[in-house]
């Protein structure tokens, strides 16, 4: 395999491209380091690739480069680079999530429209459900997005249809539930949650904490799209779930006792976008990918919890 990993500087693109390798994949990674986050954080989640003969990197913004070049020998697209942020992604920081989530994602799949590519495998979120949808959320459920970026973030699968229909290309989506682990991004829950506790400060929760999310442990979201690359069947659209769908309220109480500090919270408005709960239907993702998640919660946010001490130069 000779893959191209868009947003390989970031959480979960990184963690990616790691585990391709491992596998005995070339990887070519791309990352444009939009200023979503410090830098010198992607940087550090390059800092392990950039010694492997196996991958290689270039710093470049996909609405400025030559596409085609950049596809030459691959077999296989991981696009993972997007504008992050639901709360974010209002106003005049919308035309930022169109541009890299929309216009990039038709770009990539335009040009592979004259490659021989395996397989295009698209990363999305369980941001396209909005509220209206039964649990367990399943594939075949009307979206109805409830902000900006799960606009964009179903536009994104639409495109992967289109051209999956009119050209042929083996483009499949991924909806990623609320993803977590080390390396999570340092404006997600529990990176802030656990760094409160790490650092005894308090904590901005939004809402009544009464509010659901189907967690789901970096490891598994990987396993999960590698298996895509190669299992997934072209046009389909497949969610990843972790099974640990848990109240924020929850969420707190498990860092208390992991961390063996309680947290002070200062409670907030619910903020436009955010979603009352989701929890992923897995059972396609079972039966094409073979996926089931392997991390439970409480070891996943353990996991997550040594990594950030480590990084931080505490013991845990």
């Amino acid at each position: 395999m000779r893959a191209l990993v868009t947003g390989v500087a970031g959480f979960i693109g990184s963690s990616l491209a790691e585990a391709l390798i491992d596998r005995d994949a070339d990887v070519i990674g791309i990352d444009c380091f939009t200023d979503y986050y410090g830098r010198s954080i992607k940087e550090e989640n390059l800092s392990r690739l950039l010694s492997k003969s196996r991958f290689h990197f270039t710093e470049l913004n996909l609405l400025n480069c030559n596409i085609t070049d950049l596809l030459k020998g691959v077999t296989h697209v991981f696009h993972l680079a997007a504008q992050a942020g639901v709360r974010q992604s209002w106003g005049q920081d919308f035309s930022i999530c169109t541009a890299l989530n929309i216009n990039v994602t038709q770009a990539l799949l335009d040009t592979c429209v004259h490659q021989p590519i395996e397989r295009f495998v698209y990363a999305s979120s369980s941001s396209v459900y909005g509220n209206q949808v039964a649990l367990p959320m399943r594939e075949d459920a009307l979206p109805r997005p409830v902000s900006p970026y799960g606009v964009t973030k179903l536009a994104g699968e639409q495109l992967c249809l289109l051209y999956h229909l009119n050209h042929d290309v083996p483009a499949v989506a991924l909806r990623y539930f609320t993803v977590y682990g080390p390396r999570q991004r340092p404006d997600m829950a529990f990176h802030r949650f656990l760094m409160a506790a790490i650092n005894g400060k308090p904590v901005d929760l939004y809402g009544d904490g009464k509010q659901t999310r189907d967690f789901t442990f970096v490891d598994d979201i990987v396993t999960a799209t590698v298996a895509a690359a190669t299992a997934g069947i072209p046009g389909r659209v497949y969610n990843v779930g972790g099974g640990s769908r848990v109240s924020m309220n929850q969420v707190i109480e498990l860092i208390a006792t992991i961390t063996g500090s309680s947290l002070k919270v200062n409670r907030d408005a619910t903020q436009s976008g955010d979603m009352r709960d989701t929890y992923a239907d897995i059972t396609l993702a079972r039966s094409d990918l073979g996926f089931g998640p392997t991390v439970a919660l409480p070891d996943g946010l353990r996991a997550q919890h040594e990594w950030l001490s480590r990084h931080n130069g505490i013991s845990s």
